[in-house]
């Protein structure tokens, strides 16, 4: 090789390597231009690249053959190169010329071995570059994945935001069904048709992906929303152009429009919106979209933190019993009281509505009764060693607790570690609507009244109450709940006045004691009066107490019946 065509190559060669590794402005043609002007100075007629990401696939002759240089007869083989990376795929260069054309000098040979071995290096990173891609980013059918959706959303976070964007999650709807009527090679040419389409509508201006089974999200600008719902509300899929066959597709959608003041901090803020809306839409009867909001997310939020800082709150012992008294309706006298669950945390209430019914959704809720429970006795036995005054104490336990064959041991067994009489505690227990269930309950209510235990059946009216539930179990208190109590004597003809007034003569004539939740004014007082209930609860009389201002109340034992106070 002369000294031209030594700078030649050298300054060519160069131009190739800046152009491989150039990943910011890379361009396909550039490379392939200077490729061809280096195999004209080695005087080639053809170079061959091949790549197998394996050796099954290149006995199937399943791999990628690439050949942009081809400029004469490929009669004679003038270098072949090959390497195997480490997971197996295969690379391969192959140099050709005519038989006519001058052989290569030795420096020749190694320039060009050199050459080869770069395009090679070069290709099987490209290539396992790109099979790693798929891998990463798409399902075993080829669709995108909640990855390639994820990377999105970052994508568009850091190129200014996600405002003025929508999110979707949708569910196809029977797609089972779907499935069997027209078999699993249809359904599946339906699924990628349906999929390519909404693809279409979005473009490039969004990104959808596959969540897995029937189940895809999107997202995209707002002003495209009304054309994806329109074509998710129902669409006509074709799957066998021969016979012109279609079947109609629609979806369950959950929907969330970005707003201005949303704060994206990981893809799983967008999750964690458009997820509960699609499963909201699937069990909505009133429509298949649903809208979520930035108040699903707070709440979402909150049953994560109440979750997270449950554990710490027992041991801290941040949750405290407040005492609401119950009151004879005749005399004024307290004859019991609730005690009710109270959260402090970091000096602050947390009311029992943004807890309970969070820990309600698994045994934590079971947890809880036991510690008021424990706590409640721990007072009870605290009153009477100190010589005052103590009445029965009514603890709410879940309905949860029913699946529980030791319950009314475990509840023995805080009495006795307390050394608190049996008759200083009730049971507040909610009606139940299952069968099963109510069988448990029954069963439960029989032992506690076999033991000595109250029992009240809380909330009695709020539910869908059989009279079964007080005619077969052996209760001792009945709460009527305050949504049946009237306002005043002016609703004593409505149908919830004549349901209460009904409710408290049964309870009288069954001998179970009638307490009425709820009551606010002296003319509610005069209500309980006239219908033979015989003990109130309610702020009339007082609010939950924390223990201090409770066992002051308890200190007088009574309050006036006499006059609106």
């Amino acid at each position: 090789m002369n000294t031209y065509k030594r700078d030649l190559f050298l300054k060519e060669f160069a131009e190739m390597i800046d152009s491989m590794v150039d990943y910011e402005h890379f361009s396909r043609e550039r490379l392939v231009d200077n490729l061809c002007r280096m195999a004209r100075l080695f005087r080639l007629t053809k170079v061959i690249t091949e790549f197998y990401k394996n050796i099954t696939d290149e006995k199937d002759g399943k791999g990628e053959v690439l050949c942009d240089f081809d400029e004469g007869p490929a009669e004679v083989v003038v270098m072949k190169k090959e390497i195997i990376t480490k997971i197996g795929a295969i690379v391969r260069v192959t140099a050709y010329s005519s038989k006519d054309m001058e052989e290569l000098d030795e420096e020749e040979e190694r320039y060009l071995a050199i050459v080869l071995r770069s395009l090679m290096s070069y290709v099987g990173r490209n290539r396992l570059q790109t099979a790693v891609e798929v891998l990463a980013y798409h399902d075993g059918n080829g669709y995108p994945n909640f990855a390639y959706y994820f990377r999105h959303l970052e994508k568009m976070n850091r190129q200014g935001g996600l405002y003025g964007y929508t999110a979707i999650m949708y569910n196809l709807k029977q797609f089972s069904l779907i499935n069997r009527d027209i078999g699993l090679e249809h359904g599946d040419v339906v699924m990628r048709a349906h999929f390519e389409t909404v693809k279409a509508l979005v473009a490039d201006k969004g990104a959808v992906c596959r969540v897995g089974g029937d189940n895809f999200a999107a997202i995209f600008p707002t002003e495209l929303l009304e054309s994806v719902i329109s074509f998710l509300d129902n669409a006509s899929i074709g799957y066998d152009p021969q016979i012109s066959s279609t079947v109609e597709v629609s979806a369950y959608v959950g929907v969330f429009v970005i707003p201005k003041e949303f704060r994206f901090e990981r893809p799983g803020n967008i999750v964690e919106m458009i997820m509960p809306a699609c499963q909201a839409a699937k069990a909505s009867d009133k429509g298949d979209v649903y809208y979520a909001s930035l108040k699903n997310l707070e709440m979402k939020e909150n049953v994560s933190r109440v979750r997270r800082h449950f554990e710490e709150a027992l041991e801290k012992g941040e949750f405290k019993a407040y005492y609401q008294p119950k009151v004879d309706v005749e005399t004024g006298k307290i004859i019991g009281a609730e005690a009710l669950c109270r959260w402090i945390r970091d000096g602050k209430t947390i009311q029992p509505m943004e807890f309970i019914p969070i820990l309600e959704r698994n045994t934590d809720i079971c947890r809880l009764d036991f510690y008021m429970l424990d706590l409640a006795c721990k007072d009870i036995r605290r009153w009477l060693d100190e010589g005052k005054k103590a009445v029965r104490v009514s603890v709410n336990f879940s309905r949860k607790h029913l699946v529980n064959p030791k319950l009314l041991d475990d509840i023995v067994n805080v009495l006795q570690r307390n050394n608190v009489p049996y008759e200083y505690i009730e049971i507040e227990l909610t009606e139940t609507t299952s069968e099963g269930d109510y069988q448990k309950l029954k069963n439960l209510v029989e032992d506690f009244r076999e033991n000595g235990i109250h029992t009240s059946i809380d909330d009695f009216g709020v539910g869908y109450s059989s009279l079964n539930i007080i005619r077969e179990l052996p209760w001792n208190v009945m709460k009527i709940d305050r949504s049946l109590l009237p306002m005043s004597h002016a609703e004593k003809y409505n149908s919830s006045a004549v349901v209460y007034k009904h409710i408290t003569a049964m309870a009288s004539e069954m001998g179970i004691e009638c307490l009425t939740e709820g009551v606010e004014t002296l003319e509610q007082l005069e209500i309980l009066k006239e219908n033979s209930c015989m003990y109130a609860q309610g702020y009339y009389f007082d609010k939950p107490l924390p223990l201090d201002e409770y066992e002051k109340r308890m200190e007088s034992g009574s309050y006036s019946v006499k006059d609106d106070e």
